[in-house]
C-alpha cells in the first residue's frame, strides 16, 4: 500500500473478475493462475475490510459495494491505459486521439476515409472504439465521439457533421422485381415482404407507414430485429426482406444496382451525425485537426 492505494495487481485481478464474473476467466485474461487471482482479490477484501464478492458454489457475484467499487476502478484503469498510450504515442509515434464511434458509420463511412487524414497527418494516431449508447466523457477514456442523435449531448461541445435526412426502403433487386409483379396484380408492393427492423429504431417502419398514409399491420410489424444497420444491409442483400436504411448509406448500392427501392416513398427524419467532445476541457491540437478534417469529409454527405 502507498497512501491507502491498493496494489495495482490486486485491482486488476478484482476488476477482471468483476467484469468477467469468474476468477478462472480473469486468470486467463491476466495470464495468472486461478489461485493467484483468488489470493489477490481475497487480500484486497481483507485490506479494505469490505466483502466485494459473494461465493455461491463455483459462482462469484458482486456485492453492492463491490459493484460500485468495480465501476470506479474500471474507470481509473481505463484512464491509466489512456494516459500511458498517449505518453508512448507522443514520445515514440507522435500524437494520438481515441474516438468513440457508432459501428455502421465507422465501418461504412469513416474508416474508408481515414487514409486521407493519415496521409495529411501521419504523426496522429486515431484509435476507434464502438459505443452505441450515450455516455459521459468523465466515465470513459475518449477524447471525442461520433454518434447519431437529435443534438449535442449535455456538457459537450462539437458540430453537426451532416443530417441523416431520410430513410428509404431497400431490398434485393430480385425481390423488388417479384414484388412489382404482385403489385401489378392489384396487391400492395410491400405486401408479403418480410420487414427488417433495427432494434434501436423500433418505430421506424410504423412511422414510414404513417407518413405515407398506409396501414401498418401485423405483417409489417412482425419481422426480425437486427442490432446494427450493417446487419440490416447484409440481410437485405441476402434477400431476407425489405429494410429501412439511411439514404446516404444505401445510395452507393442503389447506384450500382445491387439494391433496389421497391417503392419510392421515404421517411424524413430530423436526426443527424454529430462529433462531440467534453465542454470542460481544452482540445488538443490533434483533436482540432481531426474535427476540421471530419467537417471537410462530411461536406455534402446525403445531398442528392
Amino acid at each position: 500500500m502507498r497512501n491507502g492505494i491498493p496494489n495495482l495487481t490486486a485491482l486488476q485481478a478484482f476488476e477482471a473478475s468483476a467484469r468477467l464474473g469468474s476468477f478462472s476467466r480473469a486468470a486467463e485474461e491476466l495470464s495468472l493462475t486461478h489461485s493467484a487471482v483468488y489470493r489477490q482479490v481475497a487480500s484486497l477484501e481483507a485490506r479494505l475490510g469490505v466483502q466485494l464478492f459473494t461465493r455461491v458454489r463455483r459462482r462469484i457475484v458482486l456485492t453492492d459495494h463491490g459493484a460500485e467499487y468495480a465501476g470506479r476502478i474500471r474507470h481509473h484503469l481505463d484512464q491509466i491505459e489512456k494516459d500511458t498510450f498517449g505518453l508512448v504515442s507522443r514520445t515514440g509515434m507522435g500524437r494520438s486521439i481515441h474516438i468513440a464511434v457508432v459501428p455502421t458509420l465507422a465501418t461504412t463511412w469513416l474508416i474508408p476515409r481515414l487514409a486521407d487524414f493519415q496521409e495529411a497527418h501521419a504523426d496522429i494516431t486515431v484509435s476507434l472504439s464502438v459505443r452505441t449508447l450515450p455516455f459521459q466523457f468523465k466515465d470513459q477514456p475518449f477524447d471525442g465521439a461520433l454518434y447519431h442523435g437529435d443534438g449535442l449531448w449535455p456538457g459537450t461541445q462539437g458540430v453537426l457533421l451532416f443530417p441523416e435526412r431520410e430513410l428509404v426502403p431497400v431490398c434485393a433487386p430480385a425481390l423488388a422485381a417479384r414484388a412489382a409483379k404482385t403489385a401489378a396484380a392489384g396487391v400492395s408492393v410491400l405486401a408479403g415482404m418480410t420487414h427488417l427492423h433495427l432494434a434501436s429504431r423500433p418505430d421506424a417502419w410504423r412511422q414510414w407507414y404513417g407518413a405515407n398514409n398506409h396501414l401498418y399491420g401485423p405483417q409489417a410489424a412482425g419481422g426480425p430485429r437486427y442490432e446494427l444497420f450493417t446487419m440490416v444491409m447484409a440481410a437485405v442483400q441476402a434477400g431476407l426482406g425489405v429494410g429501412l436504411m439511411p439514404r446516404f448509406l444505401a445510395q452507393p448500392a442503389l447506384d450500382q444496382g445491387t439494391l433496389a427501392m421497391p417503392v419510392p416513398q421515404s421517411l424524413t427524419v430530423s436526426q443527424g451525425y454529430y462529433f462531440g467532445y467534453p465542454q470542460r476541457s481544452e482540445r488538443s491540437d490533434a483533436l482540432k485537426l481531426f474535427e476540421a478534417w471530419l467537417k471537410s469529409a462530411a461536406a455534402g454527405v446525403g445531398e442528392r
